[in-house]
């Protein structure tokens, strides 16, 4: 069995849903020597997350931002945590609903992730600033 791990740090962006799905494969190339395999995806962060989705239409990471933005609101005064500004409890809230890693099958020597999805980083702050992974993946 192989197994590779790689540090990947994600340049800012703004509050938003983002595909970084060519940047993880970028950050560990020996994907292409696992046959068969998996590759977890980390975001060491409890204000961003990431998640698996739609990757053709950007309408759709616009709707997953209004979404969120909906349900778990800013400002509310029952918020204890709150020293940090108005999006950091909520930053926090939509991290735990969404997730702090994705597992992808590897296949091939490629991810096999479907034909219109892709990896998102959720930033879920104003100015989150850079982001770390870790990317493992291991195999055969």
């Amino acid at each position: 069995m192989k197994i590779y791990q790689q540090a990947l740090a994600l340049r800012e962006r703004r509050r938003g849903f983002h595909i970084i799905t060519d940047e993880v494969e970028d950050a560990l190339p020996q994907i292409d020597e696992i046959n068969i395999g998996i590759c977890q995806v980390f975001i060491q962060h409890t204000s961003a997350s990431l998640t698996i989705n739609e990757n053709a239409d950007p309408t759709v990471r616009v709707d997953f931002e209004m979404f969120f933005n909906k349900t778990v609101k800013e400002n509310d005064p029952d918020y204890e945590h709150d020293y940090e500004g108005s999006d950091d409890m909520p930053a926090h809230l939509k991290s735990a609903l969404l997730g702090s890693s994705v597992t992808i099958p590897i296949r091939n020597g490629r991810l096999a992730l479907g034909t219109w999805q892709g990896i998102y980083l959720c930033e879920h702050r104003n100015h989150g600033g850079q982001r770390r992974l870790i990317v493992t993946a291991w195999g055969e």
